[in-house]
């Protein structure tokens, strides 16, 4: 209802997943070397791991943008709460793979000669797991035997797993330490800067349409960072709430003051009597005066709740 508003074509600050909006920093371009070196040198497990509402999803969806533009045979999982036939089911069916058989031994023996002819004809498959942290012990370890499918110098899968800093921790354990010693690369998603949460939102903005003209004070930007800590998916519905606010008050401009609300509206700052101060040099982000992950998990249910309502909402694209 506001991009005629402030001149754009799209919504910028979708929660989606989007590859259009990857934003690059040096971690995330480190990252995405990672995980793309992994797969083309076939070194077997990448494992990608990141802080909650920090890009990790829309990274992968750039990779398997870029996998199928190779051609690359790909499994994408992101249902991770699957027994292991449940998990084995789903990933021959997203490789495609025919077979009526459920037998566990059936199943192993028609990947096994699917990847091998894949392999004799210089390609390779890769199987990606989003929300690994939830996958159980019992689904990991089916994983790891799976990259005992081989030849004698290459493996003949490629799996990436991803997830919070939790699946770091499960990977801890003593029973998943062969698990742990067959992950060959690892790579993090991190919270942005300042500066790249300033450029994180104009290239955001660029790309939904706008034409240059700010939108966004620079102090609003900075209370943004502020209040979100860097983290990508909270700046997103600070800045479309933000938008929604200006748009109602017929704000062309969005400043400190529109950011402070929809904070506190979001319960961001515990004191909410306090003015608004943007944080001096060296402020990193556990020095907010909020418990960032319980803030991340309220917007993250307030935004799958706003998705849902927009998707029952019987004016739907009449706005």
């Amino acid at each position: 209802m506001y991009k005629e508003f402030y001149g754009l074509r799209a919504n910028p600050f979708n929660v989606n997943p989007d590859p259009r909006y990857l934003f690059l920093t040096r971690h995330t371009e480190e990252a995405l070397a990672c995980l793309t070196y992994g797969i083309q040198s076939r070194k077997g497990f990448v494992l990608l791991t990141g802080e909650v509402g920090t890009g990790k999803t829309t990274l992968i969806n750039k990779l398997l943008e870029w996998l199928r533009l190779q051609q690359v045979a790909t499994a994408f999982i992101f249902n991770s709460r699957l027994n292991v036939p449940q998990f084995l089911d789903y990933m021959m069916a997203d490789f495609g793979i025919p077979g009526e058989s459920k037998a566990k031994s059936q199943i192993l023996l028609r990947l096994y000669n699917w990847l091998l002819d894949r392999y004799r004809g210089g390609e390779t498959a890769v199987l990606i797991v989003d929300e690994a942290q939830n996958l159980s012990d019992e689904v990991l370890e089916e994983i790891r035997m799976l990259t005992n499918l081989e030849t004698f110098t290459e493996k003949l899968l490629q799996i990436v797993l991803v997830g919070q800093p939790e699946l770091e921790h499960k990977l801890k354990q003593p029973q998943l330490r062969q698990l742990r010693q067959r992950l060959t690369l690892r790579a993090k998603t991190h919270a942005l800067t300042l500066e790249e949460t300033k450029a994180y939102v104009q290239q955001r903005l660029r790309i939904a349409g706008s034409n240059g003209q700010p939108i966004f004070d620079p102090d609003a930007l900075v209370a943004i960072h502020h209040y979100a800590a860097g983290v990508p998916r909270v700046i997103n519905l600070l800045c479309e709430h933000c938008l929604v606010s200006g748009f109602v008050d017929q704000q062309k401009i969005i400043g400190p003051a529109v950011v402070d609300t929809v904070a506190r509206d979001f319960d961001l700052n515990d004191n909410h009597s306090a003015p608004l101060a943007a944080p001096g040099p060296g402020v990193g982000a556990n020095q907010n005066n909020f418990d960032l992950v319980d803030a991340l998990r309220t917007l993250a249910t307030l935004a799958d709740r706003l998705r849902e309502e927009e998707k029952d909402s019987p004016t739907k694209g009449k706005l």
